[in-house]
């Protein structure tokens, strides 16, 4: 049995597991949710499962890349339940997760996926996957242009998907191999099966000092006070 927690992205996901069975999960795409909900969502998976905490063999966390805040939050989380339970930490690339969920929910598709998360303007943290969940294209921080995904393109159909996907399609949907999924909604689900296997390969993360991968250095930049300069 395994908690999976996915925070990188607007989304708040977290799930309970046991094999490829869904014991408990919940969702919300709401401002905020991750820093007001996720506990409460871990408390009520828990007792909707009808099991205790201590029950779980690891806890399992969306590593990034993504959202900053996000990221640490879902960590930050992990972190705790693992030290408080004396479980294993686990940790699943987000972008795999979501070419994960998208190949789970079209079993019959075998041409390449390219998660993509939106990192404001025209960049996106994107990779690109084949039905193995291999990386034909390693992760980045891409700036979109016409061109940019060609050789791939190239060679099959390409399902773009996530919150960054829909502002790249004016400058790539014009490819006959380019599709679009706005349906598809990032999910916790697409850990599971990741998350087994890391375990079972015994490919756990050291509690005190794992990071989620950014991708790029945090800016904070200072607040604009109207009136000042």
């Amino acid at each position: 049995m395994i908690l999976l927690l996915e925070t990188a992205t607007s989304v708040c996901s977290v799930m309970l597991c046991d094999g490829d069975k869904v014991l408990a999960e919940r969702h919300s795409a709401d401002p905020n949710a991750h820093s007001s909900r996720l506990a409460v969502f871990v408390d009520e998976i828990f007792r909707e499962a009808n099991v205790e905490m201590n029950a779980v063999e690891a806890v399992c966390v969306s590593s990034g890349p993504g959202s900053y805040t996000g990221l640490r939050i879902g960590v930050s989380s992990a972190k705790g339940l693992c030290y408080a339970l004396d479980k294993p930490l686990l940790a699943v690339p987000t972008l795999q997760s979501m070419a994960a969920l998208y190949y789970m929910n079209h079993p019959g598709y075998d041409g390449l996926v390219c998660p993509m998360i939106d990192a404001r303007r025209l960049e996106c943290y994107t990779a690109i996957y084949n039905n193995r969940l291999d990386a034909v294209k390693d992760i980045s921080a891409d700036i979109i242009m016409e061109s940019i995904y060609d050789d791939y393109l190239a060679q099959c159909q390409v399902v773009f998907i996530g919150d960054g996907a829909a502002k790249t399609k004016p400058v790539l949907g014009g490819h006959p191999n380019a599709c679009y999924d706005s349906d598809y909604v990032i999910s916790a689900r697409g850990m599971a099966r990741l998350a087994q296997q890391r375990l079972s390969a015994g490919k756990v993360e050291d509690v005190a000092y794992f990071e989620p991968f950014y991708l790029k250095d945090f800016v904070a930049k200072k607040p604009v006070v109207k009136g000042l300069h």
